[in-house]
């Protein structure tokens, strides 16, 4: 693989980048490690799209031609393995909601092969081995869960307002109505998304953010930080660790990006930097059939 420069935060590595054909694509080494999904977060790099889009877009609602954003979803289904294709897509419906919708073997494909029957929907679960959940981002953290006990799966939206909604603890709880899912037994991950640093937020945003969580929890765990000129940084992989802590997620069991999408804009779209005239990246998970 050519040499592609990543801007990291910390020494640990959490994520590592990996190729199939063209196709560059992040994974967790991790949720690998657990041998019972298959996993991915796309970069813009190794698909068809061209100008804007350029050139892994993996959304339909932005103006880009349909069948390069197929051939690009051809190439994912490729790099996860298994013989996958189109119809074993599910994706959401984002509209920065904290709702989240159990998918059935009866919703497989519904996304690039058949149209979505359901809106307003920024979570995903299943039990369904070889279903491809996918959520969109460009900027907004993706959450992965994975039981192993009970072998099921969820992949949240979780943007600002999704983390205010505490999406990822209604994740939990709807595994856990489910599936039985037991938070103790999940391993979780947040994906590659904008970083504290990168995120500058006014006062309304901040005002409307901080009652999701106490003073002291903004304070302690570093989630909202003060700027001059009534500026905040507000650093949502925090938040959203501190919100699987409160729902009985193990710490060790939660493995943080160190990737901003931001910080690495020829690698990841992102809104902050591209704004409307991008692609959307995806993340993907599937338990192994």
């Amino acid at each position: 693989m050519s040499e592609i420069k990543i801007k990291r935060y910390g020494n640990e590595k959490t994520m590592e980048l990996r190729e199939k054909g063209d196709l560059k694509y992040l994974v967790f080494p991790k949720i690998e490690e657990l041998g019972i999904v298959d996993h991915m977060f796309s970069t813009r790099l190794g698909g068809v799209s061209k100008g804007i889009y350029s050139q892994c877009n993996l959304s339909y609602t932005r103006g880009d031609d349909k069948e390069a954003v197929d051939e690009n979803y051809r190439r994912i289904s490729d790099a996860l393995g298994h013989g996958k294709k189109l119809d074993d897509f599910v994706c959401t419906f984002q509209t920065h909601t904290t709702n989240v919708k159990v998918i059935t073997e009866n919703d497989r494909g519904k996304g690039p092969k058949i149209q979505r029957d359901y809106t307003d929907i920024d979570g995903l679960i299943t039990s369904v081995p070889g279903i491809i959940l996918a959520t969109f981002h460009a900027d907004c953290p993706p959450v992965y869960f994975i039981d192993p006990v009970k072998r099921a799966i969820g992949l949240s939206h979780s943007g600002w307002k999704g983390t205010k909604g505490k999406i990822a603890s209604k994740t939990i709880e709807k595994m856990r109505e489910n599936y039985g899912t037991d938070p103790s037994d999940l391993v979780c991950a947040i994906g590659p998304s904008i970083c504290g640093p990168c995120y500058e937020i006014g006062e309304d945003v901040a005002k409307e953010f901080s009652g999701a969580f106490s003073e002291q929890e903004l304070q302690d765990e570093k989630i909202l930080i003060p700027y001059p000129e009534g500026k905040y940084r507000l650093y949502l992989w925090n938040a959203i660790k501190l919100t699987l802590l409160q729902s009985g997620v193990k710490e060790e069991n939660i493995i943080v990006t160190d990737i901003c999408t931001r910080c690495n804009p020829d690698l990841l779209f992102s809104h902050r930097i591209h704004g409307e005239k991008r692609g959307n990246l995806c993340a993907f998970l599937s338990i192994k059939e």
